[in-house]
């Protein structure tokens, strides 16, 4: 399958073709099934920041034991993972430079 050009956003969780504004923290080449998977994974981390939402408004619970916070760290170093695999070399060189996949190999 044909590898298309994409523009990514982490911040606003946008996945684009087209280049506007700041939507391009990341560029990465990828096929349609790659950007279903990667938007499957931002959506995921949506999904568990609303989680650290509603926790943030119980004081009882400790930041640290909250499950929410684990899952969008998961979800945020995957979508990391995919970026540094799909991405072009300035992508690759950003993600290595802030050091989020030290511990993984990449």
């Amino acid at each position: 399958m044909e590898k298309k050009k994409y523009y990514i956003s982490l911040q606003s969780r946008e996945i684009s073709q087209i280049k506007y504004d700041n939507n391009d923290e990341f560029v990465v080449y990828a096929t349609e099934e790659e950007i279903e998977e990667l938007r499957s994974k931002m959506d995921h981390m949506e999904a568990a920041a609303f989680g650290t939402f509603l926790r943030s408004h119980v004081p009882i619970k400790p930041y640290h034991e909250d499950e929410s916070n684990d899952e969008y760290d998961a979800g945020l170093t995957e979508a990391f993972q995919m970026l540094y695999q799909l991405g072009d070399a300035n992508t690759k060189s950003h993600i290595e430079s802030i050091g989020i996949l030290a511990d993984r190999h990449m």
